[in-house]
């Protein structure tokens, strides 16, 4: 068969593809980027499926507006007044999981040869989607507080991107928190360069301590004119359950338009079963009480993953503890002889029956193969334990 040209620029993921050497009986897996099912709001969200049905089957059962199903995005709008960000339901659509938000921004804003920045490292998925609609890919470095915004300033002035990608808070695969000081600097750079900023939050609400700054969104307005350079993507997934697929998009009006013609291509909208489900456990209260648990369990099982990290493999490895979100960022060190290749680690830890992904894919340019990314959201403690010792043991 002769398949479309744009596929030529893109791979299968390299994380599916690990998930392919996760069926041997007894392996401890940190590869997934999933939340743990343990923490779904079963009885909370059986309520509120019953409750769409019994007070608007037809609403909850039919053919819906494309932009989204008008109880859900009221009761977003209200979700995002918690978080400092004032919007009217009308200036969001709901999408299905905010990576269909991505790739509506890529099929709306990216020609092919078109120059787009994105962190290094970022969201693997991102990287394949963007190009798969022929985007120019550019790195801008990161450390423990973010992108580097002197760097990114460079970037932007250099090649005039279309837009630039980050994910802020608690990103995936870097844990990384963009300090507040940069988050203002991003906000002055949209608005010195004209260019689009895509905010992408899936975790900005798991932290495990003192709340993080505030959204570049919320942000925007102490910046005057920055907020028609904001594209801010939302997510349901990582904080209540993925398989409602429920995201949304907070956007500039021209683009919501543009958006929005394009899922009527793809989708039609999202589940409107689905949508009511979700408007009805918002408006139950339920959310907070949520948010507060699966923010307790994690923030344990992170703080034993940084514990035994440093207990089982000391200097040959370094990492910044992270703040919220599911993510360990690392990166081998080779101190005294060990290795520096996650590659090769990881199919030594394979062998030990202890799962990662090393984190060269996630790098659009220039990957670092020393560096790998853990998961701590689906183990519980005595298993993070069992598996960093696998883990030192194939180090």
């Amino acid at each position: 068969m002769q398949f479309a040209s744009r596929l030529d620029n893109v791979e299968t993921s390299a994380i599916r593809e690990l998930f392919k050497l996760l069926g041997t009986p007894g392996i401890i897996s940190f590869a997934g980027g999933f939340p743990d099912s343990a923490m779904f709001d079963v009885k909370g969200l059986k309520e509120a499926a019953n409750r769409a049905l019994d007070q608007e089957a037809g609403g909850a059962l039919q053919y819906g507006a494309t932009e989204g199903y008008e109880p859900l995005r009221k009761q977003l709008s209200a979700f995002m007044k918690t978080k400092g960000v004032e919007v009217d339901p009308s200036g969001l659509i709901v999408t299905t999981g905010s990576q269909q938000a991505l790739d509506l921004l890529g099929k709306t804003m990216i020609s092919p040869g078109d120059k787009v920045i994105v962190e290094g490292p970022t969201f693997l998925a991102t990287i394949q989607c963007f190009r798969l609609y022929g985007a120019h890919l550019i790195s801008a470095p990161v450390d423990a507080n973010g992108v580097k915004t002197d760097e990114l300033e460079k970037l932007i002035a250099e090649h005039k991107p279309k837009f630039v990608y980050l994910i802020p808070t608690f990103g995936n695969p870097s844990g990384a928190m963009l300090s507040l000081e940069r988050r203002k600097k991003v906000l002055e750079m949209a608005v010195k360069y004209q260019t689009l900023i895509v905010e992408d939050d899936p975790y900005g609400d798991l932290y495990f301590g003192e709340a993080p700054p505030p959204s570049i969104l919320s942000l925007s307005q102490s910046v005057p004119g920055s907020r028609e350079f904001i594209a801010h993507c939302g997510s349901l997934s990582k904080v209540l359950s993925p398989g409602l697929r429920i995201g949304w998009m907070i956007a500039p009006a021209e683009l919501l338009a543009k958006a929005t013609m394009c899922k009527q291509f793809s989708d039609a909208h999202t589940s409107t079963f689905a949508q009511a489900t979700a408007a009805q456990y918002l408006q139950s209260g339920r959310m907070p009480a949520t948010l507060a648990h699966v923010r307790k369990v994690y923030g344990e099982r992170a703080q034993a993953m940084g514990a035994a990290l440093q207990r089982e493999l000391g200097d040959a490895i370094s990492f910044t503890q992270p703040a919220g979100g599911l993510f360990f960022w690392a990166r081998l060190t080779g101190a005294n002889g060990k290795l520096a290749d996650a590659n090769v680690l990881a199919q030594r830890a394979i062998a030990q029956l202890v799962a990662f992904v090393p984190g060269a894919p996630f790098f659009a340019e220039n990957p670092d193969v020393a560096t790998l990314r853990l998961s701590f959201a689906t183990a519980n403690v005595e298993k993070i334990e069992e598996g960093i010792a696998r883990l030192g043991k194939a180090l």
